[in-house]
C-alpha cells in the first residue's frame, strides 16, 4: 500500500505554495443560495479557481511537486502527460524555477489550454484519446520521454506532494469561513484521478469533521462511484463526457485511501445538466465555466446532493479554460 499524503503535509505545501500564489477567491453566491431555496442563516460559497494564472486548481499542485523535486530533477527535463489544466500548472512551475517541461496532451484539448501551456514554455507531443484506451499512447509516450530523453515523469493526481499542493486551496477555505466564523455542512468538489478532491477533503475534514463531503463526476466517467460502491478502484476503460478534465480511467492509488476514509458520496451528472449549469454560472455570475468546473455547480442545481442540515454549502469550480466557440455550442440551446 502506497504511503498516504497527511494534512501536516497539506501544511507544509502551504508554506511553499504562499511563496508564489495569492489564495483563490471564495465568493458568497447569493443566486446559489435563492436557487437552492436555502433557510435563512445558510450560505453557499463558491471556490473559484479560474483565478489562478493558469485559469485552473492544478497550479498548486504543481508548484508544490516542483518545489519538492528541485534536487532530483537538476538538468533534466520534467515529463508528464495531462489533459490540459496540469499541462499548463507544471509549465508554470517549470517557468517558476526555471525547469524545462514536455507534456503529452490530446490531441482534441481545447485550444485555450494549449496555448497557456505553450505560453509558460513547455514543449508540447500529442496523442488521439479516441483509441487511447485501445493503444496506451498517453502512458507510453510519457515513458519513452522519461526514458529516452532523462526525464523525471510527474504524476497529474497520483502523487502526495501533488495531492498536497491541492489541498492548500483546501486550507484557503477553512481559514476564510473560520474567520468569517462559518461551519460547513458539505462540501461538494469534482473527482478525475482524485488530486483535487484528496488533497481538499483532508482540510476539510481536520476543520469540519461533520461536514458530507461529496464527489461529482460525469455520468459517462464515474469511475470513484463504481469504486465506492465495490469497496475498491475500478476502472472505466472508455470514459466519455464533454468534461474533459474528469476523464481519467481510475482514481490514483495515493488518493484511493483518502477517498474512501473522507468522501461521503459520488454523484453524477449529464452533460445536458452541465452545459444548464455553465450557462446558468455565466448569466448568473459572468463566470465562463469549462465542463469540469461547472459539474460541481449542475450537480447542485439538478438537485442531486441532498443539502439537509444547517451549515453552509461549499462547492469547488476547478477551472475556466474553454475555447469560446464550445461555451457557445454547449449553451446556445440551453433552456
Amino acid at each position: 500500500m502506497p504511503a498516504v499524503a497527511t494534512i501536516t503535509e497539506v501544511r507544509a505545501a502551504e508554506k511553499v505554495i504562499r511563496q508564489y500564489l495569492s489564495p483563490a477567491p471564495l465568493i458568497r453566491s447569493y443566486a446559489l443560495e435563492k436557487e437552492l431555496g436555502l433557510q435563512s442563516g445558510r450560505r453557499v460559497w463558491v471556490k473559484d479557481y479560474g483565478w489562478t494564472p493558469v485559469g485552473s486548481f492544478k497550479l498548486l499542485g504543481a508548484i508544490n511537486w516542483m518545489a519538492q523535486h528541485l534536487d532530483q530533477i537538476g538538468d533534466r527535463p520534467v515529463a508528464a502527460h495531462s489533459s490540459g489544466n496540469f499541462a499548463s500548472g507544471l509549465a508554470f512551475a517549470g517557468m517558476t524555477f526555471g525547469k524545462r517541461v514536455i507534456i503529452v496532451m490530446p490531441e482534441d484539448a481545447p485550444e485555450i489550454k494549449f496555448a497557456r501551456t505553450r505560453s509558460f514554455g513547455a514543449e508540447v507531443r500529442t496523442y488521439d484519446k479516441s483509441t487511447d484506451h485501445q493503444t496506451g499512447q498517453r502512458d507510453r509516450m510519457t515513458r519513452e520521454i522519461a526514458e529516452n530523453e532523462q526525464a523525471i515523469q510527474a504524476s497529474p493526481y497520483d502523487d502526495n506532494d501533488v495531492i498536497s499542493g491541492n489541498g492548500v486551496g483546501g486550507l484557503e477555505i477553512v481559514d476564510e469561513l473560520k474567520r468569517q466564523e462559518r461551519e460547513v455542512s458539505h462540501f461538494v468538489c469534482a473527482v478525475s484521478g482524485g488530486g483535487l478532491m484528496a488533497g481538499h477533503a483532508l482540510a476539510i475534514a481536520d476543520e469540519f469533521p461533520d461536514a458530507a463531503i461529496i464527489g461529482v463526476e460525469p455520468s459517462g466517467a464515474d469511475d470513484f462511484a463504481q469504486s465506492l460502491a465495490a469497496g475498491k478502484r475500478v476502472r472505466v476503460d472508455h470514459p466519455d463526457s464533454i468534461c474533459d478534465g474528469l476523464l481519467s480511467y481510475d482514481v490514483g492509488e495515493h488518493n484511493w485511501p483518502i477517498l474512501r476514509e473522507h468522501v461521503t458520496a459520488s454523484v453524477c451528472v449529464t452533460d445536458p445538466q452541465t452545459c444548464q449549469a455553465m450557462k446558468w454560472i455565466d448569466t448568473q455570475h459572468g463566470l465562463r465555466s469549462e465542463p469540469s468546473g461547472a459539474s460541481t455547480i449542475a450537480a447542485l442545481l439538478s438537485g442531486k446532493v441532498a443539502l439537509e442540515g444547517d451549515g453552509d454549502i461549499v462547492v469547488v469550480l476547478s477551472g475556466r479554460n474553454v475555447d469560446p466557440e464550445d461555451f457557445q455550442k454547449w449553451t446556445r440551446d440551453v433552456a
